[in-house]
């Protein structure tokens, strides 16, 4: 089990949840449900209400200790506020993947971007990453350039059967590969 340590960053500290925390994970999520819907369904279908949001703290926590699923929430150092949340999943063969969202209120000042270069480390140091994936809905603009600048590469589209040419069934999500030899400062 990996300890529970925060990822200090220059601006954010990213910590693993607490159950004092529920409070405002719900209001972030509740507030903004519409705009995280597309992306975090599951989430925002698992977070109803400000009980839920306890139960996920605590799901967190246990999935925390048996390596499936890791979850910090992203504060500011300096004032002290919470911003979102970033995650990293392990899967097979030494990959995992990260999702993450702020506040709207947060966006647009980097910490996306800050928040993101800890968890590439975390994964590739502390969890023992080779791979690390995000995905990003092809008009997510500002997720795609997030992850580029972190040095994610994006996956060339695979190849359609000819059969499914003609179809309007294109996928809309882009995957971005970060290897771990590719990661910054390596």
């Amino acid at each position: 089990m990996l300890p529970q340590t925060p990822l200090l960053t220059s601006r954010l500290c990213l910590r693993p949840y607490e159950l004092t925390d529920a409070a405002q994970f719900f209001a972030l999520l509740d507030a903004d449900r519409s705009r995280f819907q597309s992306s975090f369904p599951d989430r925002l279908q698992a977070v109803q209400d400000p009980v839920d949001a306890t139960v996920a703290l605590r799901a967190f926590a246990q999935d925390w200790q048996s390596g499936r699923f890791y979850v910090f929430g992203i504060w500011s150092r300096h004032s002290g506020a919470y911003l979102g949340d970033i995650c990293l999943m392990p899967q097979t063969q030494g990959k995992a993947e990260i999702g993450y969202y702020l506040a709207l209120e947060a966006e647009g000042h980097g910490y996306a971007r800050e928040a993101l270069a800890a968890v590439v480390r975390f994964g590739f140091d502390a969890v023992g990453c080779q791979r690390l994936l995000i995905r990003c809905y092809a008009d997510n603009l500002r997720g795609q350039a997030v992850a580029q600048a972190i040095g994610f590469q994006p996956e060339a589209p695979p190849k359609r059967p000819l059969w499914f040419r003609n179809s309007d069934t294109v996928s809309n999500i882009i995957r971005f590969w970060l290897n771990r030899e590719g990661q910054p400062g390596s």
